[in-house]
């Protein structure tokens, strides 16, 4: 019995002797890399270290510095050049609207005759903006009935079960396509004639794109009441722009040194002005006849 207490308790010590740890089969990595001789640096330590390589670099700083100025030299060139055929300034004076002045020249669009005064006004030889001024022209109206022209076009073509993607596209851009000749017509025209004018790619832009407005007039009564609708909505709204044309361009763009120009000069800018009224029926029909049924 004294021998097998004594093997237990010499039993017993060298069970509860610790064995060695073998070796891992893998370094553990989950608390980044290895700090071990030969291992690889902390988690960004490698990035520093490349960073404060480029930085006590002088080549590289002289590389980055010398990217740098031709990044901005590339960015005043692009300015310089988006300035020289865009004015901003100029662009900003004919978005400069609001409410009242909308409301009031969509009104003078469709009811022109019983304006008296169509003289632009100025302020020190510069010309009120259009919130101001309801003879200036804008570019805000033109724009957004525009818009409003060719959803109202897939809206229309819709109903008769005619739409498509393609179509919509084609009424777009056949639109778009109308006005830029109709402008370049009338600065080749202003060319040729040497007629002096106050007119810029701005204004005939605007007065080109007015016609948006009577469009949208003439289809909708179109969808309402029918062909016969559409044609007497053609017919006011044309003549309405016509002589809303005929008025602005008289007394409004062209500006007191033209109007009293030669004879032989002042006969060209009537030519001009009444040549261009009577296109806006033209344009607004071919635009506008297929929408209707």
């Amino acid at each position: 019995m004294a021998y097998h207490s004594g093997y237990g308790a010499h039993g017993s010590k060298h069970r509860t002797r610790a064995a060695p740890d073998s070796p891992p089969l893998f370094d553990d990595t989950s608390g980044g890399y290895s700090s071990q001789p030969g291992g690889y640096l902390a988690p960004g330590a490698d990035v520093a270290f490349s960073v404060n390589h480029l930085l006590g670099d002088p080549m590289a700083n002289m590389a980055m510095a010398y990217g740098s100025s031709i990044a901005s030299q590339g960015k005043d060139i692009v300015h310089k050049e988006l300035h020289r055929f865009v004015s901003v300034n100029k662009l900003k004076y004919f978005f400069a609207v609001d409410t009242a002045y909308v409301a009031k020249k969509l009104g003078l669009l469709v009811f022109p005759y019983t304006h008296q005064n169509w003289k632009m006004q100025y302020s020190h030889d510069v010309p009120l903006p259009p919130r101001k001024d309801l003879n200036a022209p804008d570019l805000y109206i033109p724009t957004m009935a525009f818009i409003t022209y060719v959803l109202l076009a897939g809206t229309a073509l819709g109903i008769q079960k005619r739409f498509s993607p393609e179509v919509l596209g084609l009424c777009a851009s056949t639109a778009l396509v109308w006005m830029l000749m109709e402008v370049l017509a009338l600065l080749l025209g202003l060319y040729l004639a040497t007629v002096r004018s106050e007119l810029s790619t701005f204004h005939l832009l605007a007065y080109s794109g007015y016609k948006y407005v009577g469009m949208i007039l003439s289809v909708i009564t179109g969808l309402l009441f029918g062909s016969d609708g559409y044609y007497v909505a053609l017919a006011w709204t044309s003549s309405a722009l016509m002589y809303f044309i005929v008025r602005s361009l008289r007394t409004a763009a062209l500006g007191p040194d033209s109007m009293g120009g030669p004879a032989p000069q002042q006969r060209l800018q009537l030519y001009l002005t009444l040549g261009a009224a009577a296109f806006q029926p033209l344009i607004i029909y071919w635009l506008t006849f297929h929408l209707v049924r």
